[in-house]
């Protein structure tokens, strides 16, 4: 199952929050040799280490003196380019989520995207690894991809969407409903504008925010992991209502109507 969040990399997005949740479901699998890695995966030949991590120096040092050390950089070049997402074949992604037999694997994937977005914290980012250079298990399901407009693929092969927004999250979230559209179930904090969005246990599931949230999206995590049906349903439900509320002639009309009110108040 490939889970994504596409959001800035920064704390009121919690993609720590995120993978703490992705660990307490990983670390109960076996850990992957190397081989089975790169066999599971779509990865990235097309880069030389060096130029990944020249690459990947360039991402980290975009805010003026940010201290980039060998460490952190060898854990995010090879979490980089073992799990670099490929955007050739949406058909050969998939092929990751499926063993020899053709049965579908209940394997945990969690995508993150937007490195190199100027939105992004730096020292956030170095909380990350140094997560993920803690948990070997975990960090062998992560991928990363670079911040890019062109996320159709993205979305045609991801499996469900978290919105794990934090503070007094989304005030509307776009994304959100653009997952919605393309069928997917979203994970989202029970906050700001996702509430209003996500409807639980109909179009996705809901979480607090913060440290409370993480073990019950964990369980929700772990609900969808095993239930695909039940992502099936919720993806479907979700499309459905970004058909009925969410698409332009929708937004056009309701914003003709606040401005009829405002002008009648007057």
């Amino acid at each position: 199952m490939l889970v994504m969040s596409l959001s800035s990399i920064n704390a009121g997005k919690g993609q720590l929050l995120l993978l703490e949740s992705a660990g307490l479901i990983i670390d109960q699998y076996p850990l992957q040799t190397d081989s089975e890695v790169k066999t599971s995966l779509d990865i990235r030949q097309d880069q030389s280490t060096l130029a990944v991590k020249h690459h990947l120096r360039g991402l980290l040092q975009q805010s003026s003196n940010v201290d980039v050390s060998s460490r952190d950089l060898r854990l995010f070049t090879s979490v980089n380019s073992t799990n670099a997402v490929s955007t050739d074949s949406s058909h050969r992604r998939r092929k990751m989520l499926f063993d020899s037999k053709g049965t579908q694997e209940q394997a945990l994937k969690i995508l993150i995207g937007s490195v190199g977005s100027k939105s992004n914290k730096i020292p956030y980012v170095k909380e990350i690894l140094r997560f993920l250079s803690q948990h070997a298990k975990l960090s062998q399901s992560v991928l990363w991809t670079p911040a890019t407009t062109r996320v159709t693929s993205l979305y045609s092969v991801a499996d469900v969407y978290v919105m794990n927004s934090q503070g007094l999250g989304e005030t509307f979230g776009r994304v959100t409903v653009e997952a919605m559209a393309f069928g997917l179930p979203v994970l989202g904090t029970d906050a700001g504008g996702t509430k209003e969005i996500v409807k639980h246990n109909v179009t996705g599931l809901c979480h607090p925010i913060g440290h409370p949230g993480t073990r019950v999206l964990a369980e929700n995590l772990q609900f969808l992991l095993k239930n695909p049906s039940a992502r099936k349903q919720m993806g479907m439900e979700g499309r459905k209502k970004v058909e009925k509320k969410f698409l332009k002639r929708h937004m056009y009309k309701r914003f003709v109507e606040v401005l009829s009110m405002c002008m009648r108040s007057k």
